[in-house]
């Protein structure tokens, strides 16, 4: 009997053990449905959403204009109102001094001109719309030549070399000026190429036109100056 009792205690303690072990891992356990608790991170909040961030330029919209010399310097075909002529272009006053060298040659002078009808252009070889102009002017030039109609142009702001070979692929036939500093341009105040002036036997300017222009526009302004001609376009 004596010798049970040490293997009985044994057992005893390792009950209690037991029991001890079982209620610590009961204590631990989280409630049901819970799981296990972790760690907690800090929240980024999002500063901003989406389409704040930078993201490619919108696509070019083709139909919105950008500037241009050219665009700039050549403006749409416009015959001026009677009330906006005379203060663009001294409608009913003497035409401002016009004094250059002639291409070839000569010198061309509004002042020796006085008696006869006088259509003075103003344009230059990167204008467009001046090429198209000079051969319906050569035209007029032509046919009015016996009314004593004079055409003259004046290139504003090139050199001989480079205008020589524009009129001559043009064949333009009536007499052609270099404005080479600007002078006359700024005198007429032609700072919108091209222009057009008409003027009278008396002297007198007695209609204008600004942009590149067609046959109606350039009648109507033979007509102011060739008064009893019937001028078609």
């Amino acid at each position: 009997m004596s010798s049970r009792l040490p293997v009985i205690a044994g057992l005893v303690s390792g009950v209690v053990a037991a029991a001890g072990l079982l209620v610590l891992v009961v204590n631990l356990a989280p409630e049901p449905g819970t799981g296990f608790a972790s760690p907690t991170l800090p929240s980024i909040e999002a500063s901003a959403s989406p389409s704040s961030f930078a993201s490619a330029p919108a696509p070019i919209d083709p139909s919105a204009s950008s500037p241009s010399s050219s665009t700039a310097a050549t403006p749409a075909p416009t015959k001026v109102s009677p009330s906006g002529a005379a203060a663009a272009f001294h409608v009913g006053e003497p035409p401002p001094p016009l004094v250059v060298p002639q291409l070839g040659g000569g010198t061309i002078d509004i002042s020796s001109l006085r008696g006869k009808p006088v259509w003075v252009n103003f344009m230059a070889t990167w204008c467009p719309p001046c090429a198209d102009e000079l051969p319906l002017m050569n035209g007029y030039a032509a046919r009015y030549a016996d009314e004593g109609l004079v055409v003259v142009a004046i290139d504003v702001r090139e050199e001989e070399g480079t205008v020589t070979p524009f009129v001559r692929a043009l064949e333009v036939t009536f007499p052609v000026g270099l404005d080479r500093d600007g002078t006359a341009q700024r005198a007429w105040e032609a700072m919108a190429l091209p222009v057009h002036f008409w003027i009278d036997a008396d002297g007198v300017v007695r209609e204008g036109a600004l942009g590149g222009i067609g046959p109606d526009i350039m009648a109507d302004g033979l007509r102011a100056i060739l008064p009893g001609v019937e001028v078609t376009p």
